[in-house]
């Protein structure tokens, strides 16, 4: 269920001459372009920066870059671009980073087949580098085999699951990654190449048969980059709204609010299912997601954000 609210008729063209009208004088006027951007669907946002080009011979994405500031910038330009470009850059970022692996497994996992081949190649055609290239460029050892493992793979997507399978990889699983038998390669290989359907037999067969979720206890303070990108791997192959629930309550509870993992979950799955992440959020929180954005971020941000929620009356 998504949460974005997209008029059925638009004109590109007279949106692209509001925004620029909205990027004339002292000032920009944000929002203006948080209720023409906020409220367009990634084919009109598309429409939208072919038309701006066209009239003004000028690139929309560029002219937003530098007329907005601070995490409300990042947060319109992750949602301007088209899926496939948006997650390209966060894999970028990530790898710079040298420390958010997790965001790799996350985008990596989560996608169809189809849709991380088109991010590899948008990756490939942004930064003129294949994306496993630069995994493997920015890791090493069994992290390195997991993080190419996952971005390369093309899962099947039937309905099809083999019991006997999802029974020996099981106790496979478990022998590699909780009893750390050394053979982690068994555990990256059944993580990236078995298809979602028979992996999540795989970890019910698990619980069945050792009384608890394999992910349970695998995570301590000594835990190294590998075992946490195995254990995002596994919760989000499980169940990605919990998943995403997860990150946000992470990200806005506590000391602090981490406005990067806010704006990815809400700009990336608001055009698919942030309605059903929301109510998984005030579940487990008795919180609406909308009232805890709105304490936590501010200004055109958070306009922005409440906006993409569906939440900007």
């Amino acid at each position: 269920m998504a949460t974005l609210i997209a008029p059925s008729n638009h004109s590109p063209h007279e949106d692209a001459e509001t925004l620029q009208h909205a990027f004339k004088g002292w000032g920009t006027d944000e929002k203006t372009v948080i209720v023409i951007l906020g409220h367009r669907n990634v084919y009109q946002r598309q429409e939208i920066r072919r038309a701006y080009e066209e009239i003004f011979q000028e690139d929309l994405v560029k002219k937003l870059e530098s007329e907005l500031k601070g995490d409300f910038e990042r947060a319109v330009y992750r949602w301007i671009h088209e899926p496939e470009e948006r997650d390209a850059v966060l894999l970028h970022v990530a790898l710079k980073s040298g420390k958010n692996y997790h965001i790799i497994v996350e985008i990596s996992s989560v996608l169809s087949p189809e849709e991380l081949l088109a991010v590899r190649r948008a990756y490939l055609h942004r930064y003129k580098r294949s994306l496993e290239e630069d995994v493997a460029s920015h890791t090493s050892g069994h992290l390195r085999q997991l993080l190419v493992g996952l971005v390369t793979s093309y899962r099947y997507t039937g309905d099809e699951i083999n019991v006997r399978l999802a029974q020996s990889e099981a106790e496979i699983l478990h022998e590699s990654i909780k009893e750390k038998n050394g053979n982690e390669e068994e555990a990256v290989r059944i993580l990236s190449t078995r298809s979602k359907i028979q992996l999540i037999a795989t970890f019910n067969y698990y619980r069945e048969i050792h009384g608890a979720s394999i992910t349970k206890k695998l995570l301590d303070e000594e835990s190294d980059d590998f075992q946490k990108a195995l254990y995002t791997a596994i919760r989000i192959t499980t169940d990605h709204v919990k998943y995403y629930e997860k990150v946000l309550r992470h990200a806005i509870k506590g000391v602090g609010t981490d406005e990067d993992a806010v704006t990815r979950v809400i700009v990336s799955r608001a055009e698919i299912d942030l309605g059903v992440i929301s109510e998984a959020y005030y579940k487990r929180n008795s919180v609406l997601l909308e009232d805890a954005v709105a304490s936590d971020t501010s200004g055109d941000f958070k306009h922005f954000l409440l906006t993409l929620l569906g939440k900007d009356d």
